[in-house]
């Protein structure tokens, strides 16, 4: 039977320093609540008194984290293992070293025990990193997955920002980038498959679905001018998976991305490995497959080297049937550039262009009657 530490004992003997240490703080806290009870409110004060709060639990919180840190490993060397073993390579235990470590609370300073290799050329490790699972050696799982998603949809100096203004961590871009290239490194192994997993719910979920449309599986793939060092700027490549119902309605879509590469090798491998694990464990049968793009030269030959000539993984003897669609917006761009050749720019050339786009969205077969 399990007999658990009272908390009052917990907190009179293995809590008293940490106790200690936050004594201060408390008692700031009390002293700042009862300098609000006793004025007349208003918001100016409730506003101050919220940010001080803040800024007080966020410190109450680092030095608790600090200190839970600090008392994992045992203080005394001899009550750790003298030789360590790690994927067959032996240890020895030396000192201890201090690291600085960046948490939801802000940074602190750790102290744990390093392991020297016995064999020349190894690295050497502390094994309580690795068991708190510190990402790319710089911060705390938690902080380290907030990041992630930040960095998701902001630039690198508004995440530089937020990091600094909410949590009191001051980074550097390089410590971001490398915080950020061990988060992708990690993730990379899954994800693939729980996008699979998720457009083939959305596919499941689409086909109970009522309305007079087929399921709907759409790619789409563009580019993104991505700025690079001196003042350069390259295309970076972006790709959509999408499902929609059978009234026409976005269920869901998940995204693929790569950095500037010639040719764009690695997101087409990724794009294909994608549709052709979803359409293993879905059939195509029924589904209304659908290429949308702006017509540039790499999703243009994406459909002409790869979706057509896509084989239907239920039916290996035939071909895939794929939808070519041109983004309407896209297509009034070329439909300018073409008035500009035939006429220049001249008031008969927007003339003809704007004709042109409304022949093209309300005429049957529009697009071949421009």
């Amino acid at each position: 039977m399990i007999h658990t530490t009272p908390t009052k004992a917990l907190l009179a003997t293995t809590l008293r320093p940490l106790v200690v240490q936050l004594s201060s703080s408390l008692a700031h806290g009390a002293r700042r609540i009862d300098h609000l009870l006793h004025q007349e409110p208003t918001p100016q004060k409730t506003a101050t008194f919220e940010r001080e709060l803040r800024t007080l639990l966020q410190e109450v919180g680092r030095r608790m984290m600090a200190w839970v840190l600090n008392h994992m490993e045992p203080e005394r060397p001899e009550e750790m293992p003298a030789r360590l073993w790690l994927k067959g390579q032996a240890s020895r235990r030396r000192r201890k070293h201090r690291t600085t470590i960046a948490t939801l609370f802000g940074t602190v300073d750790v102290w744990r025990r390093l392991y020297e290799p016995l064999v020349s050329g190894s690295r050497s490790i502390h094994p309580l990193e690795l068991r708190l699972g510190r990402e790319a050696g710089v911060a705390t799982p938690a902080l380290a997955e907030r990041i992630g998603i930040w960095a998701a949809d902001h630039s690198q100096r508004h995440v530089l920002e937020m990091l600094r203004h909410d949590h009191g961590v001051p980074w550097s871009c390089t410590t971001l980038r490398t915080l950020l290239s061990s988060l992708s490194a990690g993730m990379a192994p899954y994800r693939q498959a729980a996008q699979v997993d998720r457009v083939v719910g959305w596919l499941h979920q689409t086909r109970a679905s009522h309305g007079r449309f087929q399921p709907t599986l759409a790619v789409g793939r563009d580019g993104v001018n991505v700025p690079m060092r001196h003042r350069e700027w390259k295309e970076g490549s972006t790709a959509t998976v999408s499902v929609l119902h059978r009234r026409g309605k976005r269920v869901g879509t998940v995204y693929l991305g790569q950095m500037p590469e010639p040719g764009q090798p690695t997101l087409t491998a990724q794009l294909t490995a994608l549709l052709q694990d979803i359409l293993r464990q879905v059939d195509a049968q029924g589904l209304r497959l659908v290429s949308v793009s702006d017509d540039g030269y790499h999703p243009s030959d994406y459909d002409h080297s790869v979706l057509k000539k896509m084989i239907d993984p239920k039916r290996p003897w035939r071909h895939l049937e794929w939808i070519r669609i041109v983004d309407y917006s896209h297509a009034c761009l070329y439909i300018t550039q073409l008035a500009e050749a035939l006429f220049g720019l001249t008031a008969q050339g927007r003339a003809w262009a704007k004709q042109m786009r409304k022949s093209m969205k309300t005429t049957s077969d529009g697009i071949t009657r421009v």
